[in-house]
């Protein structure tokens, strides 16, 4: 039996209805008060186009997906930005959702909003290995888009902000995804760019769908406790505001809840119960001048007792993101703490708003000022990042490191006052200061103090770095840096100098190469050659001469290949090999390698590399193992690991010989048995400093119960007969038992 639904009444539209309304430009309309008559239509245009390229398509909830659009452009329109902005809102899944081209959108809207457009657009028309490789690579595009334009993230948390209201329509399986997603990416965005009512609802929404049933527990916990309190909160406010007319001064006055993600958050970290998290409640006053903050503050402290070491002022010194106020937590009435926040209007706009307050509130503060307090620093990090970065993934992991929260302040020796992430170190300061002072950094004090590079800053401290000219990064500062820009900067350097140092081994490799096959000496890349060059690259598959010499220092093209390769290319142009120098290359080559030997003098640095199954010091006989990607690895030619991989992989060995003089000395490895007993340790050690042999690493057996005890060191020696004299010298050590050198690959 079928039921007769009864008429709709008026009152209450039908579903239809509700989406028709929802989806027309009627919906926008009255937000845009503030735009001019010709910006309204330009944004009334781009809304047509939308509604046209996404006819027919259905949200999950089953609206017109243009009603998304339209609420991604009226948040836009409540942070008041401009009609461009507004436009690439409505449009901002055309790309992306309705196979429209970002040169259509040049062509009807400008390109002004077709670059908005495609910085929103994800990738997923290309091909990635793996999801998250997708994911770097969409957030990078997006980052860089931002730091060219902020107006890009605006739009996209916007975009976010819509789609997590809207995850009940959502399949319960993305939840976690799509929530874990907002809480560790757009929600700290949000908060760097100041961005603070936007970043508490997605962390609260977050929160909501990644862990239902602690926010339903937590909603109810903080429900009872709101209603236990109402008396409690109502006598603070009509004391305060008693207080404040007494002493003739102006506020406006409201109650501030904690949100039940930063609630779960601090019971987590601190392991509390609900009942032990005193700050639930609190309370934000706005007056009308900077002095009133500092005045206010008074009023409150005579009013009840200042929680001590509670008092923050982030007026004087602003968070990272611009944030201003100044924080005091007073001993309220039944002893329960409550938490003030007081800031003018200006302040209070960019608490809330951060980089759209720009928009929000231009008249209120210079253009400049404006800009280098909301988080353009930040932005233009980014693009520096980039330039050093290419790979997507290690540009993500930069940023996530930027996006922490957490703030140390600290001062030049000039009293200028530099933000850094909690746990940043003076080589952060440093990189922080310009990338030319990092990268020369040799020494630093913190208070006038002498401290290691390592040294983390806490607040208040006066930094000076030492410079040198001739100082470059060093490789283990990436153990304990903080922040992405000294990361990004110091890995830069690196690369360049092993490519540097890469080309100059190809070059000698392919050089040597060559002779094996007649010819002196490479050709110059010059015009004569140029067509030869050129042909080469396209058999080798690499843009440029400087590309392929690096590919072969680097192992990733095998010499002698490209050498007959090039000497083909030189006989069609009537080159003849040279007889002779082929067969005294060939007299004097390593009879089990396939061209002629490298010289190695110790100067090599990140382009060779010394084996440490068997490192090899000079007088040692020794090979050189081109592995794919890493460069030169030098074996000693009786090394197992050597033997194994010149079984499997034998064109990949060079002739390598030692240089007359090496200019610097060379590790390895060696075994000393003692007897114990008091001082032994020091012994050995004063033993190896007369023989000039320099202690790099020492272990030991944990076997004190027995007699003998095996040392093990890694040491420094010029050469063979160095390290024969340094055993003897051991040997001469009462308590030495034996003295050997070791070799796990021999």
């Amino acid at each position: 039996m079928s039921a007769v639904l009864p008429p709709a009444s008026p009152a209450k539209p039908t579903p239809a209805a509700a989406n028709a309304a929802a989806a027309s430009f009627a919906a926008l309309t009255a937000r845009l008060d503030y735009l001019d008559a010709g910006d309204i239509d330009a944004v009334r245009k781009a809304y047509r186009f939308a509604d046209e390229v996404h006819l027919g398509q259905m949200r999950a909830n089953g609206e017109p997906y243009i009603t998304h659009p339209i609420a991604v452009a009226a948040q836009c329109a409540e942070w008041k930005l401009d009609a461009q902005a507004l436009m690439a809102a409505l449009l901002h899944d055309a790309i992306e959702d309705c196979g429209v081209t970002k040169h259509e959108l040049v062509e009807r809207f400008g390109p002004s909003v077709a670059e908005l457009v495609d910085g929103l657009t994800k990738l997923d028309r290309l091909q990635f290995n793996t999801r998250e490789e997708s994911q770097a690579e969409s957030f990078r595009k997006m980052l860089l888009a931002m730091a060219r334009d902020v107006r890009v993230i605006l739009i996209k948390l916007a975009d976010r902000t819509h789609n997590m209201r809207t995850m009940d329509d959502v399949p319960r399986e993305k939840w976690s995804r799509i929530s874990s997603e907002t809480l560790e990416i757009y929600a700290p965005i949000a908060h760097r760019l100041g961005l603070n009512a936007t970043y508490r609802e997605l962390q609260e929404l977050a929160f909501k769908y990644l862990k239902p049933w602690r926010y339903a527990v937590l909603s109810k916990a903080v429900s009872r406790a709101r209603s236990r309190r109402r008396d409690l909160i109502q006598k603070v406010q009509r004391d305060v505001e008693q207080a404040f007319e007494t002493a003739g001064m102006q506020l406006r006055i409201a109650g501030r809840e904690k949100t039940l993600y930063s609630i779960y958050r601090k019971m987590h970290e601190k392991h509390l119960s609900f009942a032990q998290v005193t700050d639930i409640y609190g309370f934000r006053i706005v007056v009308p001048e900077v002095i009133d903050c500092y005045t206010s503050v008074g009023v409150l402290h005579q009013l009840y007792k200042p929680v001590p070491g509670r008092f923050k002022d982030h007026i004087a010194i602003p968070k990272v993101n611009g944030y201003q106020s100044l924080h005091t937590t007073l001993v309220g009435p039944s002893g329960v703490n409550v938490e003030f926040q007081l800031r003018t209007e200006a302040m209070h706009l960019v608490a809330e708003s951060g980089v759209a307050a720009h928009w929000l509130y231009k008249s209120s503060m210079p253009e400049g000022e404006a800009g280098e307090r909301l988080g353009t620093k930040w932005l233009q990090s980014l693009l520096d990042i980039q330039n050093e970065t290419r790979d997507a993934a290690e540009f993500w992991d930069h940023v996530k490191i930027d996006l922490f929260p957490d703030a140390v302040y600290v001062f030049t020796p000039k009293s200028q006052i530099l933000a850094l992430p909690r746990g940043a170190t003076v080589v952060d300061f440093a990189y922080a200061i310009h990338s030319d002072v990092g990268d020369r950094t040799v020494a630093a004090k913190i208070n006038g103090a002498q401290v290691p590079l390592r040294t983390e800053l806490k607040n208040g401290d006066v930094v000076e770095v030492v410079t040198a000219p001739v100082s470059t990064p060093n490789p283990a500062w990436l153990g304990f840096v903080r922040t992405g820009r000294a990361r990004s900067k110091i890995r830069h350097h690196l690369k360049s100098l092993a490519q540097a140092e890469s080309q100059q081994l190809g070059e000698k490799l392919l050089t040597q190469a060559l002779r094996a096959e007649g010819v002196e000496k490479l050709p110059p890349d010059d015009e004569e050659n140029h067509g030869t060059w050129e042909k080469l690259l396209r058999f080798t598959g690499n843009r440029t001469r400087a590309e392929l010499l690096t590919d072969l220092g680097l192992g990733k093209r095998i010499a002698s290949i490209v050498a007959k390769r090039l000497m083909n290319l030189l006989a069609e142009r009537g080159h003849r090999p040279d007889a002779l120098l082929i067969s005294r290359e060939r007299f004097t080559a390593h009879e089990n390698v396939s061209q002629g030997a490298v010289v190695l003098d110790g100067s090599e640095n990140a382009s060779v590399q010394f084996a440490s199954c068997c490192r090899p010091v000079p007088g040692d006989s020794i090979l050189g193992y081109l592995g794919r990607g890493e460069g030169l690895v030098v074996h000693c030619e009786d090394c197992s690991v050597a033997k194994r991989l010149q079984h499997k992989d034998a064109e990949r060995f060079i002739g390598v010989e030692w240089a007359d003089d090496p200019v610097r000395p060379f590790e390895t490895a060696i075994q000393v048995t003692v007897t114990n007993g008091k001082g032994v340790l020091a012994r050995v050690a004063a033993a190896l400093a007369s023989a000039e042999a320099d202690i790099t690493h020492v272990d030991m057996d944990d076997q004190r119960t027995q007699d003998a005890t095996d040392l093990r060191f890694v040491i420094s020696v010029r050469d063979r007969q160095h390290l024969d004299s340094v055993l003897r010298n051991l040997k001469r050590v009462p308590s030495v038992m034996r003295a050997s050198r070791t070799r796990p690959g021999h």
